[in-house]
């Protein structure tokens, strides 16, 4: 069997990362949030995204991210406000409950780094990111909305 491709082989680290999140926050009591809710949920902004905007970022439809957008509403994960930029539209932001589940996850992110760079040494994990982040600025069309995420 031929080694997969680097597309692939992104995936399954990619993956490997979002069980663990899953699992912490599970752990940590947030056992209501699902795969696809954390995908759409990762992608909010700082000051609040759109709708539209969620749902291009997670490629998925309008109605899709809405449903979801609205359990994690419902579990008080996020809130819609009104956009200060515009009266007529709204923004998804992330409510208290959301910022504790945020941070949680971002431990469990933290955790996986630190042993996948334990794995492959300081220097070739440094290597990695800066590769990813070069392949970031050619691949990812909404790079600028989620800078840091």
């Amino acid at each position: 069997m031929p080694d997969p491709n680097v597309g692939v082989l992104m995936f399954v680290a990619h993956r490997a990362m979002e069980e663990r999140v899953l699992a912490a926050l599970r752990a940590a009591g947030f056992d209501d949030v699902t795969l696809a809710q954390g995908r759409v949920f990762a992608r909010i902004g700082d000051g609040g995204t759109r709708l539209t905007d969620l749902a291009e970022m997670a490629q998925v439809t309008k109605q899709t991210a809405g449903f979801l957008v609205d359990r994690l509403a419902d579990a008080g994960y996020v809130e819609r406000v009104p956009d200060p930029t515009d009266a007529r539209a709204r923004l998804v932001r992330i409510a208290d409950r959301g910022r504790v589940a945020q941070a949680c996850a971002a431990r469990a992110v933290a955790e996986v780094e630190v042993e996948w760079e334990a794995h492959v040494g300081v220097e070739e994990m440094a290597r990695l990111r800066s590769i990813m982040r070069q392949l970031r600025e050619v691949t990812d069309p909404y790079r600028e909305v989620g800078e840091g995420r």
